[in-house]
């Protein structure tokens, strides 16, 4: 009898003794575990504000990530068919800088709350990756945030026709994928991407291309740690370096022109 009080004394004395860390590690559900990981392989990779005295026109696009099942889901949306520009086009929600935007982060979220409904206390920014300068001279930044599987789209009709998710897997494995090379302004030979992507939840098939397909691939490579099935057209394993590189180099070819 004794003894088996000693025993179970003991134990309780050895979880005591256990770091704290260790016990709130377990605490933690699978999706936490999942989302902390992801954080810290992604704010590795966050440009910050390194690109934004760039004299350029600005604009922001937020890569919103839902977990569902385990498995990281990126949201998109589909725009109005009423909007002149790019009408039916899938992209992520975004849009221009406007004056009282303290920075790309604030136009993202901006937008995002616009477009889709989505709360600024609903979504926990991650990192910035990148920007992109546009045929029409934007510089494009990609926000990456962390939104709630619970989220439910409150569409603007004005700007959005529809809105669903892809696992973000897809990109890097996808059923149906296509490229084609072109011959950018700045004299440099690149890939532009296209994806279609059958959604089994309201049986709908969407095409996602361009530079929408650009950043979700490359948050893909980056929160994955994989490389794709096809070639990218940039080396993968040096891939900020790579994207930092092409965007400095379009960058000095605009002011050039100017």
């Amino acid at each position: 009898m004794c003894q088996k009080e000693t025993t179970k004394d003991s134990r309780i004395d050895n979880d005591e003794e256990r770091p704290r860390t260790v016990q709130a590690e377990e605490s933690k559900s699978s999706e936490e575990i999942l989302k902390e990981k992801i954080k810290k392989i992604l704010r590795k990779h966050d440009v910050g504000d390194k690109f934004s005295h760039l004299l350029l026109p600005k604009a922001s696009v937020l890569l919103p990530i839902t977990i569902k099942d385990g498995e990281l889901f990126l949201l998109f949306t589909v725009r109005s068919m009423e909007l002149k520009s790019s009408p039916g086009d899938v992209c992520f929600p975004g849009g221009r800088e406007e004056p009282a935007d303290s920075d790309e982060v604030a136009t993202a979220l901006r937008e995002a709350e616009e477009e889709v409904g989505l709360r600024r206390d609903q979504v926990e920014v991650i990192s910035r990756l990148p920007p992109t300068i546009t045929m029409a001279g934007y510089l494009v930044t990609p926000v990456v945030a962390f939104i709630d599987e619970t989220f439910q789209p409150r569409s603007n009709p004005a700007e959005v026709a529809d809105v669903f998710t892809v696992p973000l897997g897809y990109f890097l494995e996808p059923e149906k994928h296509s490229s084609s090379s072109y011959q950018t302004s700045e004299n440099m030979s690149m890939l532009t991407h296209s994806f279609e992507y059958n959604d089994p939840q309201n049986n709908k098939s969407f095409k996602i291309w361009g530079l929408t397909a650009w950043f979700a691939l490359v948050l893909a490579v980056l929160a994955l740690e994989k490389k794709p099935v096809f070639n990218v057209g940039v080396d993968v394993e040096d891939l900020i370096p790579s994207c930092e590189r092409f965007l400095i180099k379009s960058y000095e070819y605009k002011k050039s022109k100017l």
